[in-house]
């Protein structure tokens, strides 16, 4: 298991646990709810509609499933990548923050707060995706407006229950 995570968050073999343990970690709730509001338009959008795709992923693969967006400039190849259901799109979401090296930034941010003891923050960690967007900075920006406005961080700390509430005692 721990050779396939290896794999599957692009490290080489020479990777020590520690290494994985620093991509293989939450990203915070507050975080994707914005980002996925800003890229989907609250899930309106033609991506979101017709492909799952609420967090705005490009690919360039050919045998990728994708819608091309109407606006993309003459000569570009990208699509935005499409899912089977949603539940796909958040994982993907999960794999590029983690293991993409453009979001290094953010995996640091988010080791240092672990090391220091502090709780992950969505405002704060929003930096690390300066490269999510070529807006940059004025889309780190946009993103925080989002959580400040919308109070998405109370979610920060929010985790999934188990399907199946299992009895304490047999």
């Amino acid at each position: 298991w721990l050779i396939d995570q290896r794999r599957i968050y692009k490290l080489d073999d020479d990777a020590i646990l520690s290494d994985l343990l620093k991509r293989v970690d939450v990203i915070p709730p507050g975080l994707a709810l914005a980002q996925a509001a800003n890229e989907s338009g609250w899930g309106t959008s033609r991506f979101a509609m017709q492909g799952n795709a609420v967090f705005g992923q490009w690919t360039w693969s050919q045998s990728a499933d994708g819608i091309v967006p109407l606006d993309r400039e003459e000569g570009q190849k990208h699509k935005v990548k499409a899912f089977q259901t949603l539940s796909d799109s958040v994982s993907a979401y999960m794999r590029n923050i983690n293991r993409h090296n453009l979001y290094k930034p953010l995996r640091d941010m988010r080791l240092n707060a672990r090391k220091a003891g502090h709780k992950l923050s969505s405002y704060e960690l929003a930096q690390g995706l300066i490269f999510y967007s070529t807006k940059r900075e004025e889309y780190v920006e946009h993103v925080r407006l989002l959580l400040s406005q919308n109070d998405f961080q109370i979610f920060d700390d929010a985790t999934l229950e188990p399907y199946i509430k299992l009895p304490d005692t047999l």
